[in-house]
């Protein structure tokens, strides 16, 4: 694919609504709710772009915004990538950055009228965003962290994914189904034989994903496809819906009526 074709699929994660449809959108639900997919720009081996994390984010996020009621933010494309920082192309911020984006964010939102966010993570390394959510949570505004490690459980179940959670831990089965199901074109070849296993990673935050791979890959891509990536995502939408009645109940126990 040329350049161009695929810069023009990368504006395609941004939103098109206009100031009316969140107008019309807010007007049929008690809470607003903005679903803001955070990834990373970080190396997922010689054949998952860059922007792989953010990509998955922006996917699981499209899924839900199809199902519910809900505001779809633009994503935020860089996070705490620093354990990949050994291979050309990764950029990091902060984890003080990141906070602070988040937290900006939201309470932007907040002074709009929307009262609840649900930062949709892609990124493994983007701890801080708990952080983020039990602080928001302690200061009684209503913010979730999505998916949890039961939702990425459940949605390997569902879609029938053999590797373990533990052995996926990057440019595996997983995150090569999700892409080779919503974006296939920015896949390049070689994942059919990349398979590469280091379930024991205990030093990473110390000495780095070099340390237990050469390639960049940890997992399994070559048991990923389109199907198992449709079905991980429709799981994904599946398990939001207990996100979103706790994020919309109100204090007589009612909630929004959910999915569209």
């Amino acid at each position: 694919m040329s350049g161009s074709g695929i810069r023009s699929e990368a504006y395609g994660l941004v939103p098109a609504d206009t100031t009316e449809d969140v107008r019309t959108r807010g007007a049929v639900v008690s809470t607003q709710v903005a679903i803001l997919p955070v990834g990373s720009f970080e190396q997922h081996g010689p054949y998952l772009p860059l922007a792989t994390d953010t990509l998955v984010a922006c996917a699981i996020a499209r899924e839900i915004a199809a199902t519910y009621p809900v505001h779809l933010l633009p994503p935020v494309t860089i996070g705490c990538s620093h354990e990949h920082a050994d291979w050309p192309g990764t950029v990091s911020i902060s984890s003080v950055t990141l906070h602070a984006v988040v937290q900006d964010i939201a309470a932007s939102l907040r002074r709009s009228g929307v009262e609840a966010l649900v930062v949709v993570n892609g990124h493994g390394g983007n701890y801080v965003l708990g952080n983020v959510v039990q602080e928001a949570s302690a200061r009684g505004e209503r913010m979730a962290l999505f998916p949890a490690p039961e939702d990425w459980e459940a949605a390997r179940e569902r879609a029938g994914v053999v590797t373990s959670l533990l052995t996926d831990m990057h440019a595996g089965e997983i995150e090569t189904s999700i892409l080779l199901h919503a974006h296939p074109e920015l896949i390049r070849p070689g994942y059919e034989s990349a398979d590469f296993v280091a379930d024991d990673r205990r030093h990473l935050l110390t000495v780095g994903m070099s340390a237990y791979t050469d390639s960049g890959v940890i997992g399994r891509p070559s048991l990923g496809s389109a199907e198992k990536g449709k079905e991980l995502l429709a799981s994904f939408a599946d398990s939001f819906n207990s996100y979103f009645s706790l994020l919309t109940s109100a204090a007589d126990g009612t909630t929004d009526t959910g999915r569209a």
